[in-house]
């Protein structure tokens, strides 16, 4: 009897004593889940924070997992569901907030089920096309996908990326209807651009500006609402200034949780996120692909949330209106 109390009580020990471990937990790896697939825009930031990170954690092992599938939502349940100790984060951008519309049968609350970290960059989007389109600029490309109406492949990376969303804003502003093209991510998509197989791409600057720069791509406008710095994009016209008034698309990454986490744990990985979104290392990474650093409210978790609150009701209309589903 005293041998299975004393195995009680010592069990009951190591477990409370487990559980006190302060963040980060030692030999315990921080995965940070990315819904997309590896070498397109999210996963090259997740890789290039978890670099970042180890040192503001101590040494942490950092690592980056690609979990796909359902426009994003399989990576999001994942972290959902996983233990709220802060070593489980999910990297997502824009389609953190079109989600909850794309989903027949919601898995999850994006307002409610996770611990909000802060926003981390926003990249424009760029309308580019094959090398052997006979357009040469926007206004031409516009009366180009006018005169060939359905019969222009319009690429994408897949329902609910980036490159998706930018697609139906970009159709419905344009009151065009072109033929889509899902991939399996953006790589897939950028391939067949390359090789002349699909016509036009709306996608971020991080993943266009290699190609647009080496002009194995047309590039026609930018989606924000003043030209870039970029050299190969400086003369980009915006769609604003090529007529389309209020389009403008920006894919914003953000850090979330899962719900739970402890004021410890939070405050740890705030001040570590912190730490790495002002390294100028990582600043000068993200900014050579076109990405701009978010230094205004929106980098506090309480004001992240009330933004992607509004990104929702921004985008659900749209969605809904073209009938996509994710699952």
């Amino acid at each position: 009897m005293h041998a299975v109390t004393n195995s009680l009580l010592c069990w009951g020990l190591c477990l409370g004593s487990a559980l006190a471990q302060s963040f980060p937990i030692k030999d315990k790896p921080i995965t940070l889940v990315v819904p997309f697939t590896a070498g397109g825009p999210t996963d090259r930031l997740a890789r290039d924070m978890a670099e970042a990170l180890r040192k503001p954690l101590g040494g942490a092992t950092v690592v980056v997992e690609n979990a796909l599938g359902a426009g994003g939502a399989i990576a999001t349940q994942k972290v959902a569901r996983a233990a709220p100790d802060g070593h489980t984060l999910l990297i997502h951008h824009i389609g953190m907030a079109t989600m909850p519309a794309l989903m027949r049968k919601p898995m999850f609350d994006v307002l409610t089920d996770f611990d909000y970290l802060g926003m981390i960059h926003e990249v424009p989007m760029t309308i580019v096309g094959r090398s052997s389109l006979p357009a040469n600029d926007y206004k031409q490309l516009s009366a180009w996908v006018t005169s060939q109406k359905d019969k222009v492949n319009l690429g994408n990376a897949g329902v609910g990326s980036a490159s998706h969303l930018c697609g139906l804003l970009w159709q419905a502003a344009t009151r065009t209807e072109m033929t889509t093209i899902q991939y399996k991510g953006v790589s897939m998509a950028m391939t067949d651009l390359l090789g002349g197989q699909i016509d036009v791409l709306c996608d971020q600057t991080t993943n266009t500006l290699t190609y647009i720069e080496s002009q194995k791509i047309k590039a026609y406008a930018v989606t924000s609402n003043k030209r870039l710095s970029q050299t190969a994009l400086k003369d980009l016209p915006t769609l604003q200034e090529a007529g389309l008034k209020g389009f403008q698309v920006s894919v914003w990454h953000g850090v979330y949780a899962p719900k739970g986490l402890s004021s410890e744990t939070k405050t740890k990985l705030y001040a570590a996120l912190r730490s790495v979104f002002s390294d100028p290392g990582f600043i000068q990474k993200q900014e050579a692909l076109g990405a701009v650093m978010i230094i205004d409210k929106r980098t506090d978790p309480v004001e992240h949330k009330k933004f992607v609150t509004a990104e929702i009701a921004k985008w659900t209309p749209i969605i809904k209106a073209a009938g996509v589903y994710a699952d």
